[in-house]
């Protein structure tokens, strides 16, 4: 409990220095940098931002959608990528479920397999998108259900 203004002072200001504000990037490990990309880049329309090479070789990448709201690293580890197989770590947030309904259309023009619309916790969600690593990825809806 805050008792004195001293300590309502510290508290606000402890409070604005350690504000978080979403995620800076997510980064996840693949096994090939450039065939993951190019997946990233024909499926959900990021683009790569920054390139990491070492020793002369690209290691990885950092991908941007066209309005810059969301980055995700790519990083060249064979071993982790494996492991992540199967499991479903990235769900990417759709505004609306017309939206969502809008990267239906979307990735079955590009051919891509998916589960379809389906009923999430609070809206909706696709998921069964899989990367060339079989990581899943899913699009899920800021709109709740009424």
């Amino acid at each position: 409990m805050l008792t004195s203004l001293t300590d309502i002072k510290y508290h606000f200001r402890v409070s604005l220095q350690t504000e978080l504000r979403g995620f800076h990037h997510v980064k996840l490990p693949v096994s090939d940098v450039r065939a993951s990309a190019g997946w990233y880049e024909r499926v959900l329309g990021l683009a790569v931002a920054i390139e990491f090479v070492e020793d002369g070789e690209l290691r990885g990448v950092a991908m941007r959608d066209p309005g810059h709201t969301l980055m995700i690293a790519l990083r060249e580890e064979p071993g982790r990528a494996a492991a992540l197989g199967g499991f479903d770590p990235l769900a990417l947030a759709v505004p609306t479920l017309e939206a969502l309904r809008a990267w239906t259309a979307r990735l079955d023009a590009l051919g891509v397999p998916h589960a379809g619309i389906a009923e999430g916790s609070i809206g909706w969600l696709i998921g069964g998108l899989i990367d060339p690593d079989g990581v899943e990825i899913r699009l899920y809806t800021l709109e709740g259900r009424t």
